[in-house]
């Protein structure tokens, strides 16, 4: 390890989207020694913009953490462009980066997100956050009264097609490969008050012209393989969230799980059950929305600067 005793902080943030921009920026103005540590891979970053967040309603995500860093930089905040792949504890936390770097500090903030894993289904990936979305509430108002289609991943997906209908009174429901049978009486009854269409058969691919989605296309039976095509101007699907946690877990972190993928348990400040390690962001759970991860990186960061100022105190009682 190259580890230079001179690169200890009294903090250090993994991850700089928006939960640990937000801690970066309270710890810098409470005059604590501070890294973040970016590996530049935000969840966001296929989505032009970013919806819900007051004053910043609309804004392009990068242009918004272009902001961040610049904003922590004028508190002295130091962030190198690495990746952490290894943490142990002696006392300070020891970060191993995948330069070979290591840099030590006294308390953490995990902010390393989750990656969306997304249906196997061709042209999925490719029209991911442009016409292929996942999230109404960020990008419902944009679509809203278009031709509507929610690829099914589970009978758990009956939510996200009852839920994109307040955007859109012509939903399509593909159950892809959910049989209809698992479907409850009430998920039928509330997809038909809804006027949502319900379309059994499995997706073959997306119909794509002039670089718009216009239409499903249904797996079939002809010597090409091409089924019926509805035609759709927006897909909605639901992204397998696979939480990057691994230094959390190297750490003993405690986890609990949820139908989202497991995540670390964490207080109302995102204390984990590691001592002085907080976690913020889509790394402790899959709905944390860009004003979420700014709050939770706020709070966690101000509980963490607290926690030294008494630490220090009592040592000095001590003394």
């Amino acid at each position: 390890m190259n580890e230079n005793p001179a690169e200890k902080y009294e903090a250090i943030v993994v991850g700089g989207g928006t939960a640990g921009l937000s801690a970066a920026l309270v710890l810098g103005r409470a005059r604590r020694r501070t890294l973040v540590v970016d590996a530049g891979e935000p969840r966001n970053a296929p989505a032009a913009h970013m919806q819900g967040y007051l004053s910043r309603d609309g804004m392009p995500p990068g242009d918004f953490l272009a902001l961040g860093r610049e904003e922590i930089a004028r508190y002295g905040v130091e962030l190198v462009r690495d990746r952490a792949v290894d943490v142990t504890r002696d006392g300070d936390f020891a970060v191993e980066l995948a330069s070979g770097r290591t840099v030590r500090a006294r308390r953490l903030v995990v902010t390393t997100g989750l990656r969306d894993e997304l249906p196997a289904v061709p042209g999925v990936a490719e029209r991911f956050g442009r016409d292929v979305l996942h999230c109404p509430y960020c990008h419902g108002w944009e679509v809203r009264d278009r031709a509507f289609g929610v690829l099914a991943a589970s009978p758990l997906s009956v939510h996200q097609a009852l839920m994109v209908s307040q955007w859109s009174k012509d939903v399509t429901f593909f159950l892809h490969r959910v049989a209809e049978d698992e479907l409850s009486d009430d998920d039928l009854r509330r997809l038909a008050a809804a006027g949502v269409t319900v379309v059994p058969g499995e997706v073959a691919g997306l119909v794509v012209e002039d670089d718009r989605l216009t239409g499903v296309r249904l797996a079939g039976g002809t010597p090409c393989g091409g089924g019926p095509v509805h035609a759709r101007e927006v897909l909605f699907v639901s992204p397998r969230p696979v939480p990057q946690t691994g230094l959390l877990e190297r750490l003993g972190a405690a986890f609990h799980d949820t139908p989202f993928g497991s995540y670390p348990v964490v207080d109302a400040t995102g204390l984990t059950s590691v001592p002085g390690v907080w976690a913020a962001g889509n790394a402790i759970g899959f709905a944390e929305q860009v004003v979420h991860a700014a709050s939770g990186g706020y709070r966690a960061a101000a509980a963490l600067n607290g926690e030294l100022l008494m630490t220090g105190l009592d040592s000095a009682v001590r003394v």
